[in-house]
């Protein structure tokens, strides 16, 4: 194997027992093959969860035909892939492009726990197929951007990906909008127009909000999945599709079905393969490096360990997020344009937890102060606190901790100066 890494172009290093996650950031590893062979699970287990929960790391575990299931376990912890020994260069060459193919589509798509690693990994399983995917989540959980996860993982390069959300058409036009019309089908149709099927050939459509589609469209979609071809709105020919349909929603759609609401042999034909996102409530651990993300991507200047404080990653880890990921962003979003000094304080969040946060930094001199002015020290607290923990952490070296402070150095004097002033004890 070692001679079809490197014939691969692949930089190899050998570890004799599973390397540390530090270890393997450090050796800038992406990809790990993991012999699993007369290994204890068990133990194996616990040391492999910090390795399956890397952003950038894939860990692929190499088995003989009678460790299937040991593969299977290994797969529902996290591992994105797995090699069945013994195996040819072939199947080297291609895991590998896989590999590099999944870099390029998770990009944006945060995941750190160990709930999102299954996720990916199943998704990219999905993706190598042309079977309908049923995607379900609450809202804000990021349907869409797995649907392009995996339309960009299984779709050849240049391949149309186009996205239909359900709820916001009126049912008029909606059939329209989906098959497609000839011109002079319906009273306004001044020309012909191709169909949201048709635009999607050889690529992936997204039916998001699903569980809003009307009865009667239900039944003519049921067709065209069925019959894999589509007609206009008055036209007399059929059009072959080669489509990858994925549909999206946050309904409960066996519930819809008993309801009455929604055709049960259309939910058959959709819920191939389906997928489930977790609310971000049940994976924590993606909270704070998605808060990241949204700070990297809205001020890519601005250094997101050193924006957010202590106190407020804790407000972030705290609140319940009932709008999931879409919540977190707006959150953070806000934060950036309405913070009140240089690092993001609970107080900036706005968030229900932040006010308990915040205040219990509150010295003893502003217990006679109104509510939002206490806030608002103890956020002016928490900033000086953070300012000389970091000159701290390099030694008294203000040079280096204005620069880790994305400020100049004449500019830490001024914040040092100023906060002696208001009587802050600095023995630097």
């Amino acid at each position: 194997m070692l001679q079809q890494l490197q014939a691969a172009g692949c930089a190899v290093e050998h570890f004799a027992e599973l390397p540390a996650p530090a270890v393997a950031h450090q050796a800038r590893l992406d990809i790990l093959f993991l012999f699993v062979r007369d290994l204890d699970i068990a133990a194996l287990e616990v040391r492999l969860l910090p390795l399956v929960s890397c952003q950038r790391l894939h860990v692929v575990p190499i088995v003989e035909y009678a460790d299937q299931a040991v593969a299977a376990r290994l797969l529902e912890l996290g591992c994105i892939d797995y090699l069945l020994a013994p195996f040819s260069a072939t199947q080297v060459t291609a895991l590998l492009q896989r590999h590099a193919q999944a870099g390029l589509a998770r990009e944006g798509f945060v995941s750190q726990s160990a709930a999102g690693r299954r996720l990916l990994a199943m998704a990219q399983r999905v993706a190598l197929t042309r079977m309908p995917v049923l995607i379900t989540g609450e809202t804000g959980t990021g349907k869409e951007l797995m649907a392009r996860y995996i339309h960009s993982f299984g779709a050849t390069s240049g391949a149309p990906f186009v996205a239909v959300n359900c709820a916001a058409i009126p049912e008029a036009m909606l059939e329209s909008l989906l098959f497609g019309h000839e011109r002079g089908a319906f009273t306004g149709a001044v020309s012909s127009q191709a169909g949201k099927f048709e635009l999607a050939n050889g690529g992936t459509l997204l039916l998001d909000e699903i569980g809003e589609l009307p009865l009667g469209l239900q039944a003519k979609l049921l067709r065209v999945l069925q019959e894999r071809r589509v007609e206009r709105l008055g036209g007399r020919r059929d059009i072959e599709l080669d489509v990858r349909i994925i549909a999206a929603t946050n309904r409960d759609l066996r519930e819809e079905v008993a309801q009455g609401r929604f055709r049960e042999d259309l939910l058959y034909r959709l819920d191939v393969l389906p997928l489930h996102i977790p609310p971000l409530r049940e994976r924590r651990e993606d909270i704070l490096p998605l808060a990241r993300s949204f700070i990297q991507r809205c001020a890519p200047h601005e250094d997101p360990d050193q924006l957010l404080t202590e106190s407020a990653c804790q407000a972030l880890l705290h609140h319940a997020w009932p709008g999931n990921v879409r919540e977190l962003e707006n959150t953070l979003q806000r934060a950036l344009v309405l913070r009140n000094g240089l690092f993001i304080q609970p107080v900036d969040l706005g968030l229900a937890v932040a006010e308990p946060a915040a205040a219990s930094l509150a010295s003893a001199p502003l217990e006679g102060t109104g509510g939002r002015a206490a806030l608002k020290a103890s956020g002016k607290l928490a900033e000086y606190q953070h300012v000389l923990d970091t000159i701290r952490r390099f030694d008294g070296h203000k040079a280096k901790a204005a620069q880790s402070l994305g400020m100049t150095p004449r500019a830490l004097r001024y914040r040092l100066n100023a906060m002696r002033e208001q009587g802050m004890q600095i023995n630097i």
